[in-house]
């Protein structure tokens, strides 16, 4: 049967601008990837430590299938918690130097399952949000129904202002991320726990875009700032710098216990698959020993900056892998996007809703295995 209303809601998306459609990648997300049978370098890409593909990791979940087969095949709280499950957790729970973890299918569900369980409609709680935390972040906040506050992104005078405006509420949830994905800035750590504290509220960071790539062995920002024993409440996921799929929540014993009672998207879910944890397992171990990768890409994200700030290109105030380049209206970052792609580099244009549309970008998605020869092709092109 014909929606009606579909064609008419997709026209105003098209006229607008702001359609997206799909290209069909046939490679593996390496800094050289195949699209639609052509081959770009990939500026576009999570796999910030070039691991999708390696062949350890490949090895570790190949080995796991006689073992568990592809799927639990069930929720965690009915016949799908495996070893395999809590083995990775406990790995988790020490990597991000908590006394628990809990695994997610994804990053998204993890931060929509963990908020909207913690926290309620009652009068009595409120969440503070950066307003440029990601969209899941948000989400979750909407679905717990509790009265949300935004602060100005990345400023503690204006987090401050919030809290002294909520000290009314008994429960008070501060939720930032350490790496912003669209702006490749970093929350001032030691800042933002400094007031939690202060004002007794509780802290979750989401640390996605830099586990793996920033502090010892790659721990993420927390560590890099040494704040890891200040945040209550630590999100991260396996699908960046792990180049896997799914997320985990690491925090206390009891925070734990209490989302595999609370937590629909963890009850209401089936487990996330044996092979992914093997996977996992070995993909940690080549992290905490990257160390050579993590320099590499952090020096490439300098010289990139570096090269396109002297080209009078605006990349915000980026601090890492995540290189905006704003480009004003969406009509230039479409324009830009088409040109890059018939000049060989993948890198799709970011419009709204996912940035406001004076904010329109490139986003550069830096990986370990680029190389110095693929940094001045973009630079060429851009010139």
């Amino acid at each position: 049967m014909t929606i009606a209303f579909l064609s008419e809601k997709l026209s105003e998306i098209k006229e607008s601008g702001l359609l997206r459609t799909l290209h069909r990648v046939q490679s593996a997300p390496f800094a050289k990837i195949k699209v639609d049978g052509k081959e770009f370098i990939n500026f576009s890409s999570n796999n910030y430590l070039d691991l999708a593909g390696n062949r350890e990791i490949y090895k570790s979940a190949i080995s796991i299938v006689e073992q568990y087969g592809f799927t639990s095949a069930s929720s965690r709280v009915l016949s799908g918690n495996l070893s395999i499950h809590e083995e990775l957790e406990s790995k988790l729970a020490e990597f991000k130097n908590k006394e628990a973890c809990l695994v997610f299918p994804s990053g998204y569900q993890t931060n929509v399952g963990v908020i909207s369980a913690l926290m309620t409609n009652e009068a009595e709680s409120c969440i503070i949000m950066d307003k440029l935390n990601h969209a899941s972040l948000w989400d979750g906040a909407k679905l717990s129904g509790s009265r949300i506050f935004a602060y100005e992104h990345c400023d503690m005078n204006s987090l401050e202002k919030v809290l002294i405006r909520t000290s009314k509420y008994k429960i008070k949830l501060v939720i930032t991320e350490s790496i912003f994905s669209m702006d490749g800035d970093f929350t001032p750590l030691k800042d933002f726990t400094w007031l939690c504290q202060k004002y007794n509220a509780i802290s979750i960071l989401d640390e996605a875009h830099s586990t793996g790539v920033f502090g010892k062995e790659g721990r993420g920002l927390a560590d890099y700032f040494g704040v890891e024993n200040k945040i209550d409440i630590s999100i991260g996921t396996l699908s960046k710098s792990f180049a896997l799929q799914g997320g985990f929540v690491c925090g206390s014993k009891e925070l734990v216990d209490f989302l595999i009672n609370k937590s629909r998207a963890f009850i209401y879910t089936t487990a996330i698959s044996p092979v992914i944890c093997a996977a996992a397992l070995k993909a940690f171990e080549i992290v905490e020993k990257s160390d050579e990768k993590r320099h590499n890409l952090i020096n490439l994200s300098k010289t990139l900056k570096i090269k396109l700030n002297a080209l009078g290109f605006d990349t915000l105030k980026t601090q890492s892998q995540i290189i905006p380049i704003v480009t004003n209206t969406i009509g230039n970052t479409e324009e830009i996007a088409k040109n890059l792609l018939e000049e060989g580099i993948y890198a799709p244009a970011i419009k709204p809703p996912t940035v406001p549309k004076e904010q329109a970008r490139i986003r550069i998605s830096l990986i370990s295995g680029h190389t110095l020869s693929d940094i001045e092709r973009l630079i060429t092109v851009f010139k």
